[in-house]
């Protein structure tokens, strides 16, 4: 199991988190299995950037990101050299510390009722 540290953010983990995640799990995954509901719009097919986040440290143990990932990520808000979709980002052996940004360009989330 490796640790994943998650920083508060102010909607989604208030209080921050610490996560004990399986090698091979994606960051999305890890942080939704845990109740951090981490919008998806595309449903973790890197297909939109709703699941960008900022890898403070740990992201030399991730494999690099493919074409596809690099391209979405130029339309991320917030984006930083260490900045991955955490659909894409799969845990390795190393701890991660990971930062939800504040905001996405996202208009609608998944799993929410319009109103």
């Amino acid at each position: 199991m490796t640790q994943i540290i998650v920083l508060p953010h102010v909607e989604l983990c208030p209080e921050g988190a610490v996560l004990e995640v399986a090698a091979g799990v994606s960051i999305c995954d890890a942080l939704l299995e845990n109740a951090i509901d981490i919008e998806h719009a595309c449903e973790k097919s890197c297909a939109c950037t709703t699941c960008h986040v900022i890898v403070r440290e740990g992201i030399t143990s991730l494999e690099a990101a493919e074409e596809i990932e690099e391209d979405l990520l130029d339309k991320a808000w917030g984006l930083e050299p260490n900045s991955r979709l955490s659909c894409q980002a799969k845990v390795g052996a190393v701890p991660l510390v990971v930062e939800i940004p504040k905001y996405t360009i996202n208009m609608v989330k998944e799993g929410h009722s319009k109103k």
